[in-house]
C-alpha cells in the first residue's frame, strides 16, 4: 500500500524532518512548556568565559492541516523522503553554514544539536528553516529525537528531567498526528516512562577516566650517584566524577581516586621527572576532588573546595596543551604546569573574575590540612597557600599571566630535593623546618597557527626558614629558580592527537643563606629537563600516549649519570 511503503520511508526521513521542526513548533512547545514547574538544565560550567546562554524567542506558530488531509500529508512525507535519503548527521551547529547567531533558529537549534545530535541538515551544509512545515513532520522529528534520546541514556549520558517532562507533554499533543504516522502512542509513553526511571539523575552526570601507565628507568644514576635499577612498573589511576548542578549554573563536584602505580621517586631518589599520574599503589578508594562552584553576578565564579583541591579549581595554569591533570598532555608532574602552582593545595576558597573578554583575575586560599584539629594545623595555623594572579588575553591564542604565591610549610614535589626544603630537612637532620615562601611567575600560552603552539614559564621563588630547630641550622633564605619552554603541535596526525616537547630547569636553589652543618643547601650544578611526548587519540575515548624523560645532571648534581625515563599512558574516558 501507498501509506506502508510511505510508513518505511519514514524511518529514514525523520531525523531529516526534524530539521525543520522548528518553523511551526516552537511557539507551541514554548507555550506549554513555560506552564510547567521543571527543574532547571544541567549545564555544567566548563570554562572562565561565562558565556551567557540567549533565551529561545517565541514565534508565530503555522496553521496546521486538518484531518481531511492525510493524503496530501502522504505526499508530503514522500516528497521529503526522497529529498533527503542521503542526509549526514550534524553533530554541530557551526556546520549549518546559513544559521547564525543572529537568527531566530539559531538557539534552539544549539540545544538540540549540540545537547542531543538528534536534527539532521541538508546535503549542501544549509539548514533550511525558514520554510512551512505541518505538524505531521513535526511528529516526525519529535519521534526520531525520542529515540537519540533514549539512546543516549542507554549510553549512561544523562538527560534533564525538564527535557522529558517537555517531551511527554509533546507527545500528549501530537497524539493524533504519531497515530497517523504509525507511532503508537502508547509505547512512546513507556519508553518516556523507561527513560525516567533508567537514567542515572536528573541532576548528576557521571564521568570517568583510567590511565594505565608502564614506565621506568632505562638508564642513569640516582641523587646519591647510584645506578639505578631497570626496573619497569605497570599500574593505574582510576578516577569516577559525579557533577551534579542544582541550579544549571552551579556545579557540585565529587571525584573518586584509586592510585596503583607507585613514584619513581623511590628508584632516582630526587622529585625531578616525577610522572603526574603516579601515586599509591594500595588501590584504596578516596574521595579526591570535592568542590562546589557557582557564580557570583555575570562575570565571577566562586569555588569551595573541601578537599584535594588544587590551584587550577579557579585559575588558569596557561599551558592548556600540556595540562591534562596526568590523564592528557605532558607525562611529568613539572611538564604539566608551572611548579609555583603546587604550593597551593587542600581546601579553601577561590575566586575568578573576568573584566571583559581580555582580562581575569583569580585569587584563592587552599590549606592542606584544613580538616585537622591537631597543633598547628586547621585552616590557617597549618600548612597554606594563598594565591593572586591576572591572566592577560590579547586574543583567543595568545594569553599571558602574572602570578604571586604567598605559602607557608609547603613543597612542590619538583625539582632538587634541596629546592623541596621542608622534606630535604626531615631527611637530613629528622626534622621539617618551618619556612614561609613567596613565589612569583609569568606564564605564557601563544598559539602561533593551528598545528603549532608555543609555550613556557619563569619562576622565582625566595624561601624563608622560620626557625633554628634548636641550633640545628641557622635561618636563613633561599633563592629558588625555575623555567620551561614548550612547543604543541595540536591535531598532529589525527584530529585531537597531540604532540609536545618541553625544555626546562626544575627548581634550583641558586642561592642560600641557610647552614646546615655537614651538609649543603645550595644546588651547584644545572640539570636539564627535556620530554617529548606524542598523545595518539586512537578513538574517541581512547588515547596511547608514548613519552620519553631525559634528566641531565639529576638533582642539578655533575657528578650523577643522566636519568632516562620512558613510559606509555593509555587513557580511557567515559
Amino acid at each position: 500500500m501507498k501509506q506502508s511503503s510511505l510508513l518505511w520511508n519514514y524511518g529514514v526521513v525523520s531525523p531529516t524532518i526534524l530539521a525543520a521542526i522548528l518553523g511551526v513548533g516552537v511557539s507551541a512547545i514554548a507555550t506549554e512548556v513555560d506552564s510547567l514547574q521543571t527543574t532547571a538544565p544541567l549545564a555544567i560550567p566548563a570554562n572562565p568565559n561565562h558565556e551567557t546562554i540567549v533565551p529561545l524567542t517565541p514565534i508565530a506558530q503555522r496553521p496546521h492541516l486538518s484531518d481531511d488531509s492525510s493524503d496530501e500529508i502522504w505526499e508530503q512525507l514522500n516528497h521529503y523522503s526522497n529529498e533527503t535519503n542521503t542526509l549526514d548527521q550534524v553533530t554541530n551547529v557551526s556546520q549549518l553554514r546559513d544559521v547564525s547567531p543572529g537568527d531566530w533558529a539559531y538557539e534552539a537549534l544549539r540545544s538540540l544539536v549540540e545537547r542531543y545530535g538528534c536534527i539532521a541538515g541538508y546535503p549542501d551544509g544549509t539548514y533550511r528553516g525558514n520554510r512551512a512545515m505541518t505538524r505531521y513532520e513535526f511528529a516526525a522529528g519529535l519521534n526520531a529525537c525520542l529515540q537519540q534520546i533514549e539512546r543516549l541514556i542507554a549510553g549512561n549520558n544523562g538527560v534533564d528531567g525538564s527535557d522529558l517532562e517537555t517531551l511527554r507533554r509533546l507527545i500528549q499533543e501530537f497524539e493524533a498526528e504519531l497515530a497517523t504516522l504509525g507511532a503508537r502512542v502508547d509505547n512512546l509513553e513507556g519508553r518516556v516512562a523507561f527513560l525516567e526511571d533508567n537514567q542515572f539523575s536528573t541532576t548528576t552526570q557521571l564521568s570517568g577516566e583510567v590511565v594505565f601507565g608502564l614506565a621506568g628507568v632505562a638508564a642513569g644514576e640516582d641523587a646519591n650517584g647510584d645506578d639505578i635499577d631497570n626496573i619497569t612498573i605497570f599500574g593505574h589511576r582510576t578516577r569516577l566524577e559525579l557533577n551534579t548542578s542544582f541550579t544549571g549554573e552551579d556545579v557540585l563536584r565529587t571525584r573518586l581516586q584509586a592510585e596503583g602505580l607507585g613514584s619513581l621517586t623511590e628508584q632516582t631518589i630526587t622529585p625531578e621527572g616525577d610522572l603526574f599520574f603516579a601515586g599509591a599503589t594500595d588501590s584504596d578508594v578516596v574521595i579526591d576532588a570535592l568542590l562546589y562552584d557557582f557564580p557570583l553576578g555575570e562575570n565571577t565564579r566562586v569555588v569551595i573546595d573541601a578537599n584535594a583541591g588544587a590551584s587550577d579549581d579557579f585559575a588558569s595554569t596557561v599551558n592548556p596543551f600540556l595540562d591534562g591533570d596526568g590523564g592528557s598532555g605532558a607525562l611529568s608532574r613539572f611538564g604539566t604546569r608551572h611548579s609555583i602552582y603546587y604550593y597551593l593545595d587542600g581546601a579553601g576558597i577561590g575566586i575568578n573574575h573576568a573584566f571583559g573578554d581580555k582580562l581575569e583575575l583569580s585569587a584563592g586560599y587552599l590549606a592542606s590540612e584544613a580538616a585537622d584539629p591537631g597543633d598547628d594545623t586547621g585552616i590557617f595555623n597549618g600548612p597554606y597557600g594563598a594565591l593572586a594572579q591576572i591572566l592577560f588575553k590579547p586574543s583567543d591564542r595568545l594569553n599571558i599571566g602574572l602570578t604571586y604565591i604567598h605559602s607557608y610549610n609547603q613543597d612542590t614535589d619538583t625539582g632538587s630535593r634541596r629546592s623541596n626544603f621542608r622534606s630535604f630537612t626531615e631527611d637530613a637532620i629528622g626534622n621539617a623546618v618551618p619556612t614561609s615562601s613567596n613565589s612569583y611567575g609569568v606564564e605564557l600560552s601563544w598559539r602561533l597557527s593551528d598545528r603549532f603552539a608555543l609555550g613556557g614559564w619563569l619562576g622565582y621563588t625566595q624561601t624563608t626558614t622560620l626557625s633554628t630547630l634548636d641550633g640545628q641550622i641557622d635561618r636563613g633564605d633561599l633563592d629558588i629558580w625555575n623555567w620551561a619552554v614548550s612547543l604543541a603541535f595540536p591535531d598532529l596526525g589525527k584530529e585531537g592527537s597531540v604532540a609536545g616537547i618541553l625544555v626546562g630547569m626544575e627548581p634550583k636553589v641558586t642561592d642560600s643563606s641557610v647552614n646546615i652543618p655537614g651538609f649543603s643547601t645550595e644546588d651547584d650544578d644545572t640539570s636539564l629537563h627535556i620530554e617529548a611526548f606524542y598523545q595518539y587519540q586512537l578513538t574517541d575515548n581512547i588515547a596511547i600516549t608514548p613519552g620519553i624523560i631525559w634528566l641531565t645532571a639529576p638533582d642539578h648534581d655533575n657528578d650523577n649519570e643522566d636519568i632516562v625515563i620512558g613510559a606509555i599512558r593509555t587513557t580511557f574516558s567515559f
